[in-house]
């Protein structure tokens, strides 16, 4: 599976108020139909917990050949051997995480800025997540970044784009004219009534993007 196309339906995990057997069975329902890169996103539990439940979802992405990105925690990306890990701008900087990870792993890097991305590139990030596009309550921080915005950066770096913040069915076709590569999403699938057809729905919103710019 290329780069690009892992990026094409990127699942970003919110554990709300679901056990780990439900938080589980969202991730591999979410796998089973189509979602097509994970990231583990935890910022509040134990050093061993989070070990304990990058584990288990390893073993669910690892069985659907899917890759497993770790969010922040370069310690817990190594200690379980996941494909990557994506990293805020109050992370180490891109150049060390980059260091640390190794040549082969995954290195995507959250941006807001033209400066922030070009510099993300040249550090040794994979690939940008750009947002937030939409309100979203995942993030505390309210600073938006527009479609232009998205677009500008997408225009100044030579790496794939991630389009994250708020998207959903109904959004969605705003990035119609965009360079993504890609969306991420958190509450539109974590919190799906169905979460199958909401990731076929998706991914195929996407697809018809993406295959629309060819």
């Amino acid at each position: 599976m290329g780069k690009m196309k892992e990026l094409t339906l990127y699942l970003v995990t919110g554990r709300y108020d679901f056990s780990d057997e439900e938080f589980l069975n969202i991730i591999e329902t979410a796998c089973q139909n189509g979602v097509t890169m994970v990231q583990l996103r935890e910022k509040a539990i134990t050093t061993n917990r989070f070990y304990e439940l990058a584990v288990a979802v390893k073993q669910i992405t690892d069985l659907y050949d899917i890759p497993l990105i770790i969010n922040d925690r370069v310690d817990i990306c190594l200690a379980v051997n996941a494909a990557g890990v994506h990293i805020g701008d109050d992370e180490m900087p891109v150049k060390v995480v980059r260091s640390l990870i190794g040549g082969e792993k995954l290195l995507g890097v959250s941006t807001k800025s033209i400066e922030r991305g070009k510099k993300a590139e040249k550090d040794g990030a994979d690939y940008l997540g750009v947002g937030a596009i939409f309100p979203t309550e995942t993030k505390r921080d309210p600073q938006r970044t527009t479609i232009e915005t998205l677009n500008t950066i997408a225009e100044a770096v030579n790496i794939p784009i991630v389009a994250i913040g708020g998207i959903n069915e109904s959004n969605i076709e705003n990035f119609t004219n965009t360079a993504i590569s890609g969306i991420a999403v958190v509450s539109e699938l974590m919190l799906a009534e169905q979460v199958s057809q909401k990731v076929q729905k998706l991914k195929q919103a996407v697809e018809q993007i993406l295959e629309g710019r060819q």
